[in-house]
């Protein structure tokens, strides 16, 4: 069953809550979740022309809104690019329209997705789950935010090294256990979840 928009969003936040932050895969998370400030987008793209769209129009809105309003977004569009490589294909379209909208060095597209493995890695590494997420994911940041984060935690270069350690003492059955309370916790929620921002 295909889950809604709701759920969707939901699912996300739990990841976010219980992974990101739960397991402090990135310890610059917590304070923009805790204070509202990560914009949550559910896209309905079919194909990534759409996808690009929305990417456009999402990255435009982040561009002229304050931080204080939303640091970062999260566009989430489990409808297009289920496959990794084309996913990771798609990134260069990606980078390449922060380009030509002249947001580069003001805004950066990262990423997330179910399937993500590094290049010297094995699929079932689960180190790889450092950039794995329930749904395939565009990460708009803002370099600002990026530049002062780094500054306040000097050794960033350490955060990959301490994440694997992380993963690898979880392990597998760990991970698969946190990612099926990252659905509880997305059913238990959709149903109070605010109505999602849906993109075509």
């Amino acid at each position: 069953m295909t889950a809604t928009p709701d759920v969707v969003i939901a699912h996300t936040r739990a990841w976010v809550d219980r992974a990101v932050i739960g397991l402090n895969l990135c310890p610059f998370a917590k304070a923009v979740q805790v204070k509202g400030q990560i914009r949550y987008v559910y896209c309905a793209a079919s194909d990534a022309s759409e996808l690009l769209e929305a990417l456009c129009s999402e990255l435009h809105l982040l561009a002229d809104a304050p931080a204080e309003q939303f640091d970062t977004t999260l566009l989430i569009h489990p409808g297009v690019l289920s496959d990794f490589l084309d996913f990771n294909d798609f990134l260069a379209v990606a980078d390449g329209a922060v380009e030509e909208l002249g947001y580069e060095g003001i805004l950066q597209v990262a990423s997330f997705h179910p399937q993500f493995q590094f290049a010297d890695s094995a699929l079932d590494d689960v180190s790889n789950a450092t950039n794995r997420a329930p749904y395939p994911i565009l990460h708009l940041l803002r370099e600002a935010s990026i530049d002062r984060a780094v500054a306040a935690f000097p050794e960033a270069e350490s955060i990959f090294e301490a994440n694997i350690q992380t993963l690898e003492k979880l392990g597998a059955d760990g991970w698969a256990t946190l990612q099926a309370q990252c659905l509880a916790d997305a059913e238990k929620a959709a149903p109070k979840a605010e109505k999602a921002t849906q993109k075509p």
